[in-house]
């Protein structure tokens, strides 16, 4: 972890902060083809004595361009966090909108990156593209790098079997409910971080009370049922089940988490949660009857508690 962490929301960076190493990008959910980006990076800050900086964009531009919401891997908090903990010592983080999209590449090396940032170092990955319509790529920067007084820093992607190791790759497996992938993909379980919220009070009137959780604009993963963990404002873990879907058998129309959090008692409202994803337990499904419905909440219970007794 970096001391004095800064999050700037312009270029208008401190003296301190120019000449720096600086990796551009997303960065959504810090997977470990990420983290390969940001460990060589770190070599260098040891090496040259420079600080590491970042410059990420919010919203992600695929979001902003494809009017897209439920997208995200992280939110911006972890991401703050995943930063820290791979040394980044400051952050730009850019409002991505109309005005910035139609930046020409050539002025963002120049007018930006040159005139306000003043890299020594700049890390990017094969398929960072940059400027209005993503003129810009790694070709560019590199024919610009004596021109301007950085030097491109491209190391090879991370591979897992014959896949490259991408946030599209992680987003495509949540879809699938293929958890343990994803954990290997993140280098850690997957989570959400939310607010409890006052629901309609369905599963306590059921017996299985639970938290319910907006999503906001993460990724939405297999609809149905997991075994999570549960880390509350004081960072005690818990162990729980957790349904995400539309709840058929009530026949909702709005998507909802909800976690029923296993052998606690007490008042979570407006409370904020974290809910790790450990493994995907069944498909959603429509029930007839609350009986039917509670006798497979039992059965879903004793397999998370399995499932987590290994944890």
């Amino acid at each position: 972890m970096v001391k004095n962490f800064r999050i700037y929301k312009n270029f208008n960076l401190s003296k301190r902060d120019k000449e720096a190493i600086i990796l551009i990008g997303n960065f959504d959910g810090l997977h470990r083809g990420h983290q390969k980006l940001f460990n060589k990076a770190k070599n260098f800050k040891k090496k040259f004595k420079l600080r590491i900086g970042v410059i990420t964009f919010d919203p992600i531009p695929k979001m902003f361009f494809k009017k897209l919401h439920n997208y995200r891997l992280s939110n911006f908090d972890q991401k703050i966090q995943l930063f820290k903990k791979n040394y980044v010592d400051f952050i730009i983080n850019q409002k991505f909108d109309i005005k910035f999209s139609k930046i020409s590449c050539f002025d963002f090396i120049k007018k930006i990156l040159f005139n306000k940032v003043k890299p020594k170092y700049i890390f990017v990955s094969d398929n960072f593209r940059f400027g209005y319509k993503r003129a810009g790529d790694i070709k560019l920067l590199k024919s610009l790098e004596k021109d301007y007084g950085y030097k491109i820093i491209n190391p090879s992607p991370l591979k897992s079997k014959r896949f490259v190791i991408s946030s599209t790759l992680i987003r495509k497996n949540l879809e699938m409910g293929n958890l343990k992938k994803v954990k290997k993909f993140l280098g850690r379980n997957w989570c959400i971080e939310g607010r409890v919220e006052k629901g309609r009070q369905l599963g306590k009137k059921i017996g299985f009370p639970t938290c319910n959780i907006d999503i906001k604009n993460y990724k939405i993963p297999k609809t149905g049922v997991y075994a999570v963990k549960i880390s509350s404002i004081n960072k005690r873990k818990l162990k729980g089940i957790a349904n995400i879907g539309y709840r058929p058998t009530f026949n909702q129309k709005k998507l909802i988490l909800e976690v029923n959090i296993f052998n606690f008692s007490g008042n979570l409202y407006n409370k904020n949660l974290s809910i790790e994803f450990i493994e995907f337990i069944r498909g959603e499904k429509k029930f007839n009857g609350i009986l039917n419905l509670k006798k497979q909440i039992k059965i879903d219970c004793k397999k998370a508690k399995a499932i987590l007794s290994n944890e």
